[in-house]
């Protein structure tokens, strides 16, 4: 048995002090990230910012108790202001499962919310919006969708109506009196939105205003009728509100507003009365990763440095801030005043509060993966995260102690797991979990392998640590089997044991130069120049990336070399995509990384063809030879030549205890890939509900 230890952190991530001198280190400097801050009049506790996201959670606009209770836990954990949203202005500017504020029917539910934030001790926002042509006629009752121009969207593939003089108004009146319903409701101030090619941010894009009256040409009339809302807002709302202004540092669209336009934007919204502008990043439709792992921490934080030195009044940095330090290091660096934690909250609610009081290292941190927030929202489905599994679920999920303290075995130190054991010690029970390998983890570490997926690595720290704050006892390199169990004498037992890489019935697939991709992932061998990988699902997909980097210039080498001028730029970025092994990725159905969450696919896509990996679909595998693949595509067979062949074709359950279990009549429950090959968000949820449960007879 080994005791767990909490703490490290990825490297290369700007991180606070180690563990040792963690307290000295409080003691003796102030933690700017706790400083208040005061906008037009409101005092804010800290500088944590959770800025709206769509959690479609409301029904009919309605605030649920599920939003509340979402929220509740939110603001007991610490953050300074929260902000909800986005919250509509009329009846075509968002769709049932936004928050309703375009009627006076709807100000007793934002009540119920704004109390809800403020008698736990933030305060709170609401931000409202128009969706403009990025809304969906599906959701407008068959209406058609409004914008400053008839320009297709290219995310609903519907055009919309351009609107004329008379319906601008209209709607600048609408987020007026929006504005001043959420006022009477109790909130302590109001977010426009003005990015992320919504409404306002399509009027100040040419890519979607191709007007020739007063609202278009210029930017100076480009920029008219975000102007327009926000005085007619601040009109509403009278001097003394609290009115901030959310908008794109850069759209990253081709022909659209780039840095220098979004400056000037920035300083004619503080001109017309906004008190505090908080800068986020990109189009829903551009091309430029946004929220995803690959996201470097804190990276889009040059663009609020950039509105800041344009603007007197509170800014506030966005995207992929999970980790205090990140956010300490942002502010003391003067690159903005706030910062906006949303996943990072959805992850780990009580992350400000841990962070105020020196445990930094009990956080769990968002992962960036976008399965359970943001893909959640194309399957129509309230939020959830991977690294909570109460997220959402506030009230169903509570944990209540066990009538009887229950021996409990957990088999197996993967997500799933861990995720059990912590589950079952919050119930009272007495836990071990017993880890075949030598570290906790499971396939985490694999997952965390690829390039820009090291935040999995975070994670399975994070889980780790839960382990040791719950005094869970740890017995690593024991395979749980028939002797352990009666050694242990369980009461209760959650199997999550784990998978087993597929081998495919193809002819030579047990020939030397045919290596798992899991071996290739854990480090474990080594592949020629030329690889071909069996199997286009997201193992497979990231596995093609790993090896197509081999090679590469890192970010580090990339720097030094662009600073010090030894290269063209264009040079630089060539070396930066093309490595020194050629990648073949062939996958017997139509598409590549089907496994992939929404958010995250089309990037992995777009990686595949920078990196210059050759990828085939709807290509049969017939035999693995010594010289590489013989396959038919299109009816036709061809070889396909390579020095190593990797096969990633699937997980198969490893579960050797349950029929064991079962003879013996002991209580078992099963997650993760010991039930069924899953997803790591599966096996998070799975190993929470058996260890909340694991009194519960199977």
């Amino acid at each position: 048995m080994r005791r767990l230890r909490c703490g490290s952190r990825i490297a290369g991530m700007r991180v606070g002090p180690d563990d040792a001198n963690l307290e000295i280190w409080r003691k003796t400097m102030i933690d700017q990230l706790f400083e208040p801050l005061v906008i037009n009049g409101l005092k804010v506790k800290n500088r944590i910012y959770m800025p709206a996201m769509h959690l479609q959670m409301c029904r009919n606009f309605e605030v649920t108790d599920r939003l509340v209770e979402f929220y509740t836990a939110r603001t007991r954990g610490g953050a300074g202001i929260i902000t909800v949203g986005y919250a509509t202005v009329d009846e075509l500017s968002g769709n049932p499962t936004n928050i309703g504020a375009h009627r006076d029917e709807y100000i007793p539910g934002l009540t119920r919310l704004a109390t809800a934030i403020r008698e736990n001790g933030a305060a709170a926002s609401v931000q409202l919006n128009h969706a403009g042509r990025y809304n969906h006629s599906l959701f407008l009752g068959g209406k058609q969708p409004v914008a400053p121009s008839a320009i297709p969207s290219r995310l609903t593939r519907e055009t919309p109506h351009a609107l004329d003089a008379a319906e601008i108004a209209r709607i600048i009146a609408g987020f007026a009196q929006a504005a001043l319903r959420v006022k009477t409701a109790g909130f302590d101030a109001v977010e426009i939105l003005a990015g992320t090619g919504y409404l306002i941010s399509e009027f100040l894009s040419e890519v979607t205003n191709k007007r020739i009256d007063d609202y278009g040409g210029s930017l100076e009339n480009r920029m008219r009728f975000g102007l327009e809302v926000l005085r007619a807002v601040r009109e509403s709302v009278g001097p003394a509100f609290p009115l901030v202004v959310r908008m794109n540092g850069n759209d990253f669209m081709k022909g659209g507003n780039g840095r220098r336009e979004l400056q000037e934007f920035a300083r004619c919204l503080v001109a017309a009365g906004t008190d505090a502008i908080c800068v986020n990043v990109g189009w829903h439709e551009a091309l430029v990763p946004q929220i995803v792992a690959k996201v470097p921490r804190g990276v889009f934080a040059y663009l609020a440095r950039g509105v800041k030195e344009a603007v007197r009044v509170p800014v506030i940095a966005s995207h992929r801030i999970n980790d205090p330090a990140v956010a300490r290091d942002l502010i003391a660096d003067g690159m903005c005043d706030m910062v906006a934690m949303g996943r990072a909250l959805i992850a780990d609610p009580a992350l400000p509060e841990k962070t105020m009081q020196g445990k930094e290292r009990e956080i769990v941190h968002c992962v960036a993966c976008g399965q359970g927030c943001f893909d959640n929202l194309f399957k129509m489905k309230p939020v959830e995260c991977l690294c909570n599994p109460r997220a959402g679920h506030e009230r169903e999920t509570v944990i209540e102690r066990a009538a009887k303290s229950l021996k409990v075995m957990v088999a197996g130190g993967g997500a799933a797991g861990m995720t059990a054991a912590a589950a079952a010690a919050d119930a009272g029970h007495r836990v071990t979990l017993f880890e075949r390998s030598g570290r906790l983890g499971g396939q985490l570490h694999l997952a965390g392998t690829p390039p820009g997926r090291e935040e999995f690595l975070e994670l399975a720290r994070d889980l780790a640590c839960q382990l040791e704050l719950r005094t869970v006892r740890v017995v690593l390199n024991r395979e749980v089997d028939e002797a352990v169990i009666e050694q242990e004498q369980p009461d209760a037992v959650i199997l999550a044991t784990g998978g087993m890489p597929v081998t495919p019935p193809i002819p030579g697939a047990n020939l030397p130069n045919v290596v798992q991709a899991w071996d290739v992932l854990a480090g474990k061998v080594r592949t020629g120049k030329r690889v071909a990988i069996v199997g286009g699902g997201a193992v497979g997909v990231e596995t093609a990336l790993l090896l197509a980097e081999k090679g590469t210039l890192s970010g580090e080498e990339l720097k030094f070399l662009l600073v010090h001028g030894a290269e063209a730029v264009e040079d630089l970025g060539q070396l930066a995509v093309r490595g020194t092994k050629e990648v073949i990725l062939v996958e017997m159905l139509d598409g590549l990384g089907n496994n992939f969450g929404k958010s995250t696919r089309w990037g992995m896509l777009m990686d595949v063809e920078r990196y210059g990996v050759i990828a085939g679909t709807a290509v049969k595998v017939l035999e693995i030879t010594a010289a590489g693949l013989r396959v038919e595509r299109d009816g036709n067979v061809e070889d396909i030549a390579a020095d190593t062949v990797v096969l990633a074709v699937g997980t198969r359950p490893y579960n050797p205890l349950q029929e064991i279990l079962a003879k013996k009549g002991i209580p078992h429950k099963t997650a993760g890939d010991a039930l069924q090959a899953a997803m790591v968000f599966d096996a998070v949820h799975q190993g929470f509900a058996a260890g909340r449960d694991c009194s519960i007879k199977s």
